[in-house]
């Protein structure tokens, strides 16, 4: 059925259109007002152009708008509408549209793109988030909206990622001045559910909401705090873990923020040739278990380096507020959608390899399968050197 379809009209059959125009609908139903529905390139069409962007690596609004003018005679097969794109429209959109239609879309793609990957393996059984923050510096003269510092403007994006389907469930576009901890509110945070914190996040009182939710944290140790041990043994000198001790805090106002028991692992890194202190409220897991859950916090470390070397986050289409948003939600569409097909059509590829072959092959017509699923390397033929027999008189 992909005969003659494009590769990118293709990967737009993995983007769930129904959900974008009960989107709209719902908007119209309520009746906001917004002049921009009348306008030549629609929403939909908006986003489609702006996915092409990502997965081509524009750097610059003329460089995407160049480019779909100069295939303007396909922008009606790639979903963009009848009309070319040019640059002045694509302009208009970005800095008028309402964000919040393409933030509620983006919000769609992850749960679809958590749907279709939960059955990762994962060698802990249970949800586990890793929640940390990642500043995006931008120049103060071009985007006063966003002052950071007296000569530097920025924006922040706080994210929550599972660890197990390797897909952001929540991302958070504040101003770059808003501290890490107060991120915390904003976790809609899951009974039995293990959330893991850099040491940036220490705030006892927060720490301690996370329990009354009936979910756990594991965090690293921040400037020392006082304790008594209740509990625990120190592990043999052979092991990496050195320490496991269930403890209270004493100082009058950790012990007031925090006042139920506490677990303190310390553990010998042999990478990083240190030792780390780490605490939870989780009894049950093993102090390894717990050690490898903080591990495989880095991979939200990893999420941010890899949006910013493979996405268009850092440089942006536009300078307002609402095209700075409007571009971050439609990368994060772009990195689900590569998710999905990753999945779906067994790659076993990571993402990167899949947008690298999409991104340089979103003209071409080929079925998608096809073009993802690399060769079989031919068999080798035993003895394939041929033998002369040689004779001599």
């Amino acid at each position: 059925m992909n005969a003659g379809r494009y590769i990118f009209s293709q990967i737009v059959d993995f983007l769930p259109k129904r959900k974008f125009e009960r989107i709209m609908e719902h908007r119209t139903k309520n009746k906001v007002e917004d002049r921009t529905l009348g306008w030549q390139l629609s929403y939909w069409g908006q986003l489609l152009v702006l996915i092409f962007g990502q997965l081509l690596g524009c750097r610059s609004l003329r460089e995407l708008s160049d480019i779909t003018t100069a295939h303007r005679k396909k922008s009606f097969h790639l979903g963009f509408g009848k009309e070319a794109v040019d640059r002045n429209i694509l302009s208009r959109c970005n800095t008028n549209r309402d964000w919040h239609v393409f933030e509620e879309f983006a919000n769609h793609m992850i749960v679809l793109a958590q749907e279709a990957r939960i059955d990762r393996e994962f060698c802990i059984g249970g949800k586990f988030y890793a929640f940390d923050s990642s500043t995006i510096d931008l120049c103060m003269s071009v985007y006063d909206w966003a002052k950071f510092r007296s000569t530097k403007s920025g924006i922040k994006l706080h994210t929550q990622l599972d660890i197990v389907t390797q897909i952001p469930v929540m991302i958070n576009i504040t101003n770059a001045s808003v501290h890490d901890v107060n991120a915390m509110d904003i976790i809609d945070y899951e009974p039995l559910a293990g959330y893991i914190f850099d040491r940036g996040y220490w705030d006892l009182d927060r720490l301690h909401k996370i329990e009354e939710h009936g979910a756990f944290f594991v965090i690293r140790e921040k400037a020392k705090p006082k304790f008594i041990v209740e509990d625990g043994l120190d592990m043999p000198e052979n092991g990496n873990i050195l320490q496991d001790y269930t403890v209270r805090f004493t100082g009058r106002r950790n012990a007031s923020n925090y006042p139920s028991r506490i677990r303190r692992i310390v553990a010998y890194i042999p990478d990083l040739k240190r030792s780390f202190v780490f605490y939870t409220n989780n009894f049950f897991l093993s102090a390894k278990q717990i050690v490898l859950l903080y591990k495989n916090r880095w991979q939200v470390e990893l999420f941010f380096k890899w949006i910013k070397q493979h996405l268009r986050v850092t440089t942006f289409w536009g300078n307002s507020e609402t095209s700075v948003r409007i571009q971050i939600y439609a990368a994060i569409c772009t990195y689900c959608v590569v998710a999905i097909i990753e999945h779906k059509m067994k790659l076993e590829r990571n993402i990167y390899e899949v947008m690298r072959i999409l991104g340089s092959s979103l003209l071409v017509k080929e079925h998608i399968k096809d073009l993802l699923t690399p060769e079989p390397e031919p068999a080798q033929i035993a003895n394939c050197h041929p033998t002369l027999d040689l004779e001599f008189d």
